[in-house]
């Protein structure tokens, strides 16, 4: 049965303003911030500005990839209607601000979840694809694994439809593209069965994980989620999580995560394992094993509707929470985890968690995170907000991505922009390729954002149109010393 809503309704537009991020580092003043309902509005103003355009979503990037000074903010979330759901194939068509949690609302009663997003379900689709991201679904990897196809507004207003074999180069470019090709305007994703799992826990030393890993984790049909934590400041240990499929009645009720649900414990815990000294012990040996008593099953859908909203501390005014990431070859795991430990231990990182994940390889995309099976180390740190602690911040993390670089690895995109521009290209090789078909169709540099304006060096374009500046350039040749060991923020 194929079920279709078609809704349309106009634009809200506001005058000059800042955009800014959930890490609250990044504060860029825009020329103006557009709210489109409907795809014609998109292609009304893609048209109709000459002026450099920025798309944002859920704004959970972490350096700056949906904004730049002066531009267009197409701010996408209102444009966040399904436009059809096919039961019978198990696939949805979405406008591109849609949450993940509002797609999960909506194929819930139908039994149907998605196939592939990222731990959280507060980010938007359009987003999701922009950054290519990953979840813990084991099976799976990189979200373009799950999309059938897009919808994409280019720099001369056209719309065209792209898949892997119809405008390949703009599927595959688009996607993982962080908004350099145009507006990811539609989707069409892949579904899967909501099912019901089983949580599996176990704490083992890290040098035992990989062997695991193989054994009782890799090709398992049944085992759905998993992820391996790695327990700081020694991170000798980590604790193994695999939701695996099972016929047993559900333990929790809800099918979804209530959206009101109250998180002041879990954040008196992230306080504590951020700031208390022991912290980090309490939460390995009485925390987690507090939150895993017990036999868990709920369904699917349940255990992929994570609220952000559980990790958001009281201020982000002078210490906030960040991400970095890092994707190893899998044959890697443990001969890069030292190297990545030992520079957080020099470097007197506060590390709340290093969560790894599995992902095989991507299928094309050019900005391919994962160009083999790999590892991913996702790496949860708080940090000041001073000038001195974000260049602390550029130093550890240009080491941690030389190592990655050195294992044939990758580092992800949507975080701080610290990544040297030899180190970009590094870690994407086929950087170049990208940036030619940028070129062929954004040949003005219309869209743009702050990770573009770090890596992209467009030739013949007027002063005007210039970017403002490279920020990674900028910071690779300010003089960093890391002095002292820092005190814990």
């Amino acid at each position: 049965m194929r079920l279709s809503l078609f809704l349309f309704a106009s634009a809200s537009t506001f005058a000059q303003g800042v955009i800014n991020d959930v890490t609250q580092l990044n504060p860029i003043p825009v020329a103006r911030v557009v709210t489109p309902t409907s795809i014609e509005q998109i292609v009304a103003e893609v048209k109709a500005n000459p002026c450099p355009i920025s798309i944002g979503g859920g704004r959970f990037s972490m350096g700056g990839q949906t904004a730049t000074q002066g531009a267009l903010q197409l701010d996408m979330r209102q444009f966040d209607r399904v436009i059809d759901l096919d039961r019978q194939k198990k696939e949805i068509t979405v406008q591109a601000g849609i949450t993940w949690r509002k797609i999960q609302e909506f194929i819930d009663p139908h039994q149907l979840s998605l196939q592939v997003m990222q731990s959280y379900a507060n980010f938007t689709v359009g987003g999701a694809l922009s950054v290519n991201a990953h979840g813990r679904y084991m099976g799976m990897g990189p979200a373009v694994l799950s999309v059938k196809s897009i919808r994409l507004v280019l720099a001369n207003g056209d719309v065209v439809l792209a898949t892997p074999d119809t405008n390949r180069e703009l599927f595959y470019g688009a996607i993982g593209g962080y908004g350099a090709m145009g507006v990811i305007a539609e989707a069409t994703l892949r579904l899967a069965d909501n099912v019901k799992v089983e949580r599996r826990t176990q704490l083992m030393p890290f040098t035992a994980y990989a062997d695991y890993f193989q054994k009782q984790v890799r090709g398992k049909t049944d085992i759905i989620f998993h992820n391996a934590d790695m327990y700081p400041d020694a991170f000798e240990s980590v604790r193994v999580t695999s939701y695996v499929k099972t016929d047993k009645p559900v333990t929790v009720a809800d099918r979804l995560i209530p959206i009101d649900r109250d998180y002041r414990t879990l954040h008196w815990m992230h306080l504590v394992n951020s700031e208390w000294p022991g912290g980090k012990l309490m939460r390995q040996f009485f925390g987690e094993p507090f939150l895993n008593r017990g036999e868990k099953v709920v369904w699917r859908n349940y255990e992929a509707s994570y609220n952000v909203q559980e990790l958001e501390p009281a201020s982000r005014e002078k210490s906030t929470y960040v991400l970095q990431e890092f994707f190893i070859p899998v044959g890697d795991l443990n001969s890069f985890a030292p190297k990545m430990v030992q520079i957080l231990q020099r470097h007197n990182v506060n590390t709340i968690n290093i969560s790894i994940r599995h992902a095989y390889p991507d299928p094309g995309t050019l900005l391919a995170w994962a160009r083999e099976e790999v590892f991913a180390f996702v790496l949860y740190y708080k940090q000041g907000t001073s000038h001195a602690d974000r260049h602390e911040v550029a130093m550890w993390t240009r080491e941690l991505i030389d190592a990655a670089i050195a294992h044939r690895g990758a580092y992800y995109l949507p975080y701080q922009i610290w990544g040297t521009d030899q180190q970009f290209h590094k870690a994407y090789p086929r950087a170049d390729e990208f940036f030619a078909l940028k070129a062929k169709v954004d040949p003005t540099y219309k869209f743009r954002n702050k990770l573009w304006d770090a890596y992209y060096h467009p030739v013949n374009l007027p002063a005007s149109q210039a970017p403002s500046g490279d920020p990674a350039e900028r910071l690779a040749k300010t003089p960093i010393t890391s002095g002292t060991r820092r005190r814990r923020i």
